[in-house]
């Protein structure tokens, strides 16, 4: 790798005009022509008695004068230059410094011989080219025309952080670098010790580098770590450290599995050109054939897409049993991509098309996996998509529809919606209006399910399967009457279609007495259209048939504070009471209609003041109300913050939207649905930037029973952290929850020395008093090497499962810097393993 060697330096001239001065100057300069002799005199007609030589006193650190362009000018610098007119000799002794074209060199003693017409440079030579790379030798010698030639006791530095090592390297047709005995590595190294072996490193009986393909060839090689032998290859390639794409075979993988056996296969990557490439992966597999599988990227000016294709003939289908995999031919196609439209907005797709959804978890394939290339957090569903993504100063706009194909063998396709489309535009006036802000914002949501999904929430649901489809089919008139009571309608069947517009208003100004007064206002429409299937069951929750609504939320309302500032010698505390009134009218069509986004309630302090405290836009706020509570924060001088809130929320007038069933019981067991709402609290304290505690309840209004606790803490210092989280929530019948649920969540890492972390983490359900998941692993990271190793359980879906089972994998990861990065998982508890290569 001596590519400094090439093309760097012009050939060297034979006749030259000799310039020299008489100074006190450390150094001298001396151009091109005074040291490589191509001007008007001619060396063999002068005699030895004209030879001279120009001395001067040595200066301890070598001086570094800017580097000429790319003119062609060379600069040479030295202690002494000495003329040999006999031997046509020219030599610069001490300090030498040759700087030509972005390239220095730098030695002891520089020597051109115009009889051999070779240039040598002796003794703790110092080579830096134009692009970073260091070359160090004890002898540098190099032809007339600086193609050929070789280096002695050789050390390569590159830009890219990564070193060669020889006894002997040679140069020979201007593209060639053979090091004899060569040593490569990417790790630094040891600033205590220099000599010591690196991490890692790749020796070689002969390192070759081709500078025109850009490879590094490695023959009779052994990898080392600290020195030890740990691994023979007689023959490897890479590219070399400069190359980003290169065509040619990756790292291989390898994979087992009940279904198709053992897997191997050996990328082979194909950069087509600079702004496309393909990656073509046969996988062998011992049960079923040869799967293929085909990758082509793209990069434009504006953007990038993928495509990706697989397709196998099973040889054994059977091996699949009933599974939908139990058929002949089999593959898929996937292609995602984004492009810039200009600089606010966006334009991309994702798609996924599947001869059967078992296909990608059958054959572990990269829709599968996670970043970690296993199996542990793998992906149950596939997603299409297309998208138109706006951002302004104050603005943001999404347009995008959306299908979904679940392959668990728990999902029900019918039952998954259809989005086309959704669209959210959200905008903030620039100017003020009645000084005060005005903001927009607009949702449109059109979705279609074929099937209906309901969702048991008795004992009685769970154990029989009350709530399936076909079980529902099967009721007779009076028992469907009871159904709400046993089960929640999650998703209806047929279409719905809601458009959303909202305009808001709010200002805030602050009295002579420090009381900070917020008066807002907003107008909000809904339009909706649905046309709901009559399936069994159905209609015990909604009109079946074509329905459209439109209602309207006008809503004024009023937010006080009144912050007191008390400051002491150890600190500054805050006490601000709140309080938010808000007039507007009952929730129009409260139960009546669909539900399909805002089945999600949980009422705590993040949105005790929340105008809506819906999570969606299908359900909307109704009836009069006021949010009251009281924040207390102190400062410590010495550092340390401690912050207090409580309140509670109450039903003025009007009806109670949370007290309202609709087809998910959403709001039903919140704390909201009283006219008094359960009290919310919530203390959060930081004594400094190590420690960090929050705990978070709700009481109950009457008893003050604990419905809802959670407990946080976390502590950072320089070498570990932990940290530890425990919730306890009431159960919520309405909702399905039908006994109390309890656990600690706990993560925790140590750094065991400079490099090497341990972590771990662990969740208990304490109801069922045993620890359901966890992970304990090690890695060490630096500069140039990467090794994780992590034992995990955790549920996973294996060969196409109806229910989740508890795994437990070893997972083991290396990377090594410029050579690659392979992952593999063992299962210890199943029969899929596998190893993977990014």
């Amino acid at each position: 790798m001596i590519a400094a060697l090439r093309d760097e330096l012009p050939a060297l001239p034979r006749r030259t005009i000799v310039r020299s001065k008489r100074s006190l100057m450390a150094s001298c300069a001396i151009p091109l022509a005074a040291l490589l002799l191509a001007g008007a005199v001619d060396l063999a007609s002068i005699s030895s008695a004209e030879a001279q030589s120009y001395t001067y006193n040595p200066r301890p650190v070598r001086p570094r004068p800017p580097q000429t362009g790319t003119d062609g000018q060379m600069l040479v610098q030295a202690t002494e230059v000495n003329y040999d007119y006999n031997n046509q000799r020219v030599s610069a002794v001490g300090n030498v410094q040759m700087f030509f074209n972005g390239t220095t060199v730098e030695a002891d003693r520089l020597v051109y011989d115009q009889n051999t017409k070779r240039l040598r440079a002796e003794g703790n030579v110092r080579m830096t080219d134009a692009t970073g790379k260091i070359t160090y030798a004890n002898m540098l010698d190099l032809s007339d025309d600086y193609r050929d030639g070789f280096v002695d006791s050789l050390r390569v530095d590159t830009a890219e952080d990564t070193r060669i090592a020889a006894s002997r390297a040679d140069r020979t047709d201007g593209d060639y670098n053979v090091f004899q005995n060569g040593v490569y590595t990417a790790c630094a190294p040891c600033k205590d010790d220099p000599k010591k072996p690196p991490l890692w490193q790749v020796k070689g009986a002969r390192i070759i580098h081709d500078q025109t393909d850009k490879m590094l060839y490695f023959e009779n090689a052994q990898l080392e770590f600290f020195g030890v032998p740990l691994a023979y290859l007689p023959y490897f390639s890479t590219p070399d450290p400069t190359v980003k794409r290169k065509t040619g075979f990756l790292m291989p993988f390898y994979t087992s599995n009940t279904n198709f056996g053992v897997g191997f296969e050996v990328p082979f990557y194909w950069a087509l050109a600079p702004d496309y490439d393909i990656t073509l992966t046969p996988r062998i597999t011992t049960k079923q054939g040869v799967l293929m599988q085909t990758e082509f990227r793209q990069r434009l000016l504006d953007g990038a897409y993928q495509i990706r294709a697989y397709g196998i003939s099973q040889t054994d289908p059977a091996a699949f049993g009933t599974n939908p995999g139990n058929r002949t031919l089999r593959g898929a196609v996937d292609t995602k991509g984004e492009f810039a439209l200009n600089d606010k907005w966006v334009f991309g797709w994702e798609g996924v098309l599947l001869s059967d959804r078992a296909f990608f978890l059958d054959y572990r394939l990269a829709q599968y996996r996670d970043s970690w290339g296993t199996f542990l957090n793998q992906t149950t569903e596939a997603t299409s998509q297309i998208y138109l993504t706006g951002v302004g100063n104050r603005s943001y706009f999404d347009l995008r529809a959306i299908h979904y194909l679940g392959w668990a063998a728990a999902d029900i396709q019918g039952q998954i919606p259809v989005i086309h489309p959704v669209l959210d535009y959200s905008k903030t006036l620039d100017r003020n209006i009645f000084g005060g802000e005005v903001s927009f914002r607009t949702n449109l949501t059109s979705l279609s399910r074929q099937t209906a999904q309901f969702d048991p929430i008795t004992t009685i649901a769970n154990t029989t399967g009350l709530c399936a489809n076909g079980a529902i089919a099967a009721m007779s008139a009076d028992t469907l009457q009871g159904l709400p009571s046993s089960c929640l309608l999650r998703g209806i069947p047929g279409t719905y279609t809601r458009a959303t517009a909202e305009a808001q208003w709010r200002r805030s100004f602050t009295d002579p007495y420090g009381q900070i007064w917020t008066p807002f206002a907003s107008v909000r429409m809904d339009a909706i259209d649905s046309s709901i299937s009559n399936q069994p069951g159905v209609s015990n929750y909604l009109p079946v048939g074509d329905t459209q609504a439109f209602r309207v939320m006008p809503t004024i309302g009023l937010e006080y504070r009144y912050p007191f500032i008390n400051v002491q010698p150890w600190g500054t505390t805050t006490i601000e009471p709140i309080a938010q009134v808000i007039v507007r009218p009952n929730e129009t069509y409260a139960g009546k209609l669909p539900n399909e986004d805002a089945q999600s309630m949980v009422f705590d302090t993040s949105n005790l003041f929340s105008v809506d405290k819906f999570s969606g836009y299908d359900r909307v706020e109704g009836g009069g109300r006021a949010n009251v509570g009281i924040q207390a924060t102190t400062q410590f001088d010495r550092g340390g913050a401690i912050n207090v809130l409580f309140g509670q929320s109450y039903q003025l007038f009007g009806q109670n939207s949370y007290a309202v069933r609709d087809i998910t019981n959403t709001g039903l067991d919140s704390g909201l649905a009283t006219a008094r709402s359960d009290y919310v609290g919530r203390v959060s304290y930081s004594p400094n930037s190590t420690y960090k505690f929050t705990t978070r309840a709700r009481l109950d209004e009457a008893t003050l029973a604990v419905n809802r606790f959670e407990a946080e803490a976390s502590a950072s210092f320089n070498r570990w952290s932990v940290s530890m989280i425990y919730g306890s929530y009431a159960a919520q019948p309405d909702l399905g929850f039908l006994t109390r649920r309890q656990g600690i969540l706990t993560t925790g890492s140590v750094k065991v020395a400079s490099n090497w972390v341990v972590s771990g983490g662990a969740r208990w359900d304490l109801e069922a008093n045993r620890i359901n998941q966890y992970i304990v692993g090690a890695g060490y990271v630096d500069d140039c090497f990467v090794m994780a190793v992590n034992y995990v359980t955790g549920y996973s879906y294996a060969n196409y499962g109806t229910t989740p089972t508890l795994n437990h994998s070893v997972m083991l990861q290396i990377g090594l810097r410029t050579i690659g990065m392979s992952a593999m998982q063992q299962s210890v508890s199943g029969a899929s393993s596998g190893v993977f290569s990014q």
